[in-house]
C-alpha cells in the first residue's frame, strides 16, 4: 500500500465532493476534466521551463486536483468506463512527462548538471513505478503496492516547486522522488514475482 493510502481516500472525498457537486451542474464530463488536467500540466511545464517555478507549482497542483476529480466524478455519476480509465492512465503519463521536460529545460538552460541528472532519474523512477503496475495488471496480476505512488510524487513535486523560489527545494524533492520511486519499483517487482510464482 501507498504510505498515504489510509488517509488519501478520506481526504480525496472531502476535497473533491464540493467540486463534484458544482461540476455536475455543468456539461463537463469526467473525460473533459481529465483533459483539463493535461492542459494544467502543460502550462506547468511551460512555466517551469521559463523559470517560473512557483507558477509551475500552482499548475501542478491544479493538474493533480483534476486527476483526483475525474475518477471521483466518474464514480459519483455512474460514468466509469474502460476508455475513461485508459485515457486517464495515458494522460497521467503525459502530464508527468511535460512537467519533467519543463524541469529538464530549466536546469539545462542554467547548465546545472546535477539538476538535469536528478530530474532524469526522477522521471525514470516515475515511469518504472507506473509501467510495472500496468504490465502486471495487463497480465492479470494485482499490483497496487508501494510506498511512493503517483499521489505522493505529485505532492512532493508540487511542494518542491512552490517552495523552491524561497528555499531551493526542487532538487531535494527530485531526489526524494527518484530514491523512493526506485524503491517502490523494487517493491512492485517483488510483489509481481511472488504473485506470478503462485500462478505458475
Amino acid at each position: 500500500m501507498s504510505i498515504l493510502d489510509p488517509l488519501f481516500v478520506s481526504f480525496r472525498d472531502i476535497i473533491t465532493q464540493p467540486f463534484i457537486n458544482q461540476l455536475k451542474k455543468t456539461s463537463l464530463t469526467p473525460n473533459n476534466v481529465t483533459c483539463i488536467g493535461l492542459v494544467m500540466a502543460f502550462l506547468a511545464g511551460v512555466c517551469i521551463g521559463f523559470g517560473f517555478l512557483f507558477a509551475g507549482g500552482l499548475f501542478t497542483v491544479l493538474s493533480g486536483l483534476c486527476d483526483m476529480l475525474d475518477g471521483a466524478m466518474a464514480r459519483n455519476m455512474g460514468r466509469v468506463t474502460v476508455f475513461g480509465a485508459i485515457l486517464d492512465s495515458t494522460l497521467d503519463r503525459f502530464e508527468e512527462a511535460v512537467i519533467f521536460i519543463g524541469i529538464l529545460l530549466f536546469y539545462a538552460q542554467g547548465r546545472v548538471i546535477s539538476g538535469t541528472l536528478v530530474t532524469g532519474f526522477a522521471w525514470l523512477a516515475s515511469l518504472l513505478v507506473s509501467y510495472i503496475r500496468a504490465r502486471a495488471e495487463g497480465s492479470g496480476l494485482q499490483c497496487k503496492v508501494g510506498i511512493f505512488t503517483r499521489a505522493e510524487r505529485i505532492i512532493v513535486l508540487s511542494l518542491g516547486l512552490l517552495l523552491s523560489p524561497f528555499y531551493h527545494t526542487l532538487i531535494p524533492a527530485l531526489i526524494i522522488i527518484a530514491g523512493l520511486g526506485f524503491f517502490t519499483a523494487g517493491q512492485r517487482l517483488v510483489n509481481v514475482m511472488k504473485a506470478a510464482d503462485r500462478i505458475d
